[in-house]
């Protein structure tokens, strides 16, 4: 079975910034025949807070003759509490109405892949304790197939152990509630989005991969992270062993961030300058 990963694509009607990297992109997935997209959020520029730019998205996915399963990024649903956009009733309700579930499970043969919610994670209410359960109810019930998980957010940025890091991982309550059932189960894989950068490790047995962004890097507005600076895609190659390769796609542009985010996101630039 062989999977395409995109994530962070960042589309929009009304800032089309990066909507020319979609062509390229499309003609790449079409050439690689693959059974399965997921797609690991941040599919708008702000579905958080603007139905057409869910819609506009979703009309440019459909273009892929393989099938896909999205899971919400943050500038989809919202992120956490006290953030500018934090996930609400409202904004769930956007992106399950006019995009889907927010979280999937799909089996083949001696696989089980598993997409969540990670902009959940971190309220402490019913939809992230509902979520957990559902999540230890696909382990459970696997019946013996081997899991990828797949999530915007990462596990960590820099280590298992390491502290709350705010806007870029799970909070570390939630990291170690996902820590305890990835132990008891056989999960093979978990790839995500988000960072901005490309890179693979390990946690034990599991294999981390941080695809790349569809949009721009990010070059000295934040510090440096683990991995490459690169737009692309991601491979993952599921049979008797798990084989996973980021791809640097050509015709695609990185854009940079930093000088145009005024234009896509102006509430950060304005809360970078107050602080």
């Amino acid at each position: 079975m062989k999977i395409i990963q995109i994530t962070d694509t960042h589309f929009s009607p009304s800032k089309p910034h990066f909507n020319g990297n979609w062509a390229p992109l499309l003609t790449w997935i079409e050439a690689q025949n693959a059974d399965l997209i997921v797609h690991t959020g941040d599919l708008t520029v702000d579905g958080a807070d603007k139905a057409e730019d869910i819609t506009f998205s979703m009309d440019l996915m459909r273009q892929a003759t393989a099938p896909m399963l999205i899971v919400p990024g943050n500038h989809d649903v919202g992120h956490l509490p006290g953030s500018d956009q934090p996930v609400n009733a409202e904004r769930l309700q956007r992106w399950r109405a006019l995009s889907g579930a927010d979280r999937f499970v799909e089996d083949s043969q001696a696989w089980r892949l598993v997409g969540i919610n990670a902009l959940l994670l971190g309220h402490g209410d019913d939809e992230e304790e509902a979520q957990f359960e559902w999540l230890r109810t696909a382990f459970e019930q696997r019946n013996g197939r081997r899991l990828a998980l797949f999530s915007h957010k990462p596990l960590f940025v820099d280590a298992p152990d390491e502290g709350d890091t705010g806007y870029w991982g799970v909070r570390p309550a939630q990291r170690q509630r996902l820590f305890d059932l990835i132990a008891a189960h056989d999960v093979a894989l978990f790839a995500s989005g988000h960072l901005h950068w490309a890179w693979q490790g390990e946690y034990k047995e599991t294999s981390l991969t941080w695809g790349p962004s569809a949009a721009f890097v990010i070059d000295t507005m934040e510090r440096e992270m683990p991995g490459e600076r690169i737009v692309g895609a991601v491979v993952h190659e599921f049979g008797s062993e798990l084989r996973s390769q980021i791809v640097a796609i050509p015709g695609m542009t990185a854009h940079v961030i930093d000088g145009i985010i005024h234009e896509i996101y102006p509430k950060a630039v304005r809360k970078d300058a107050a602080e």
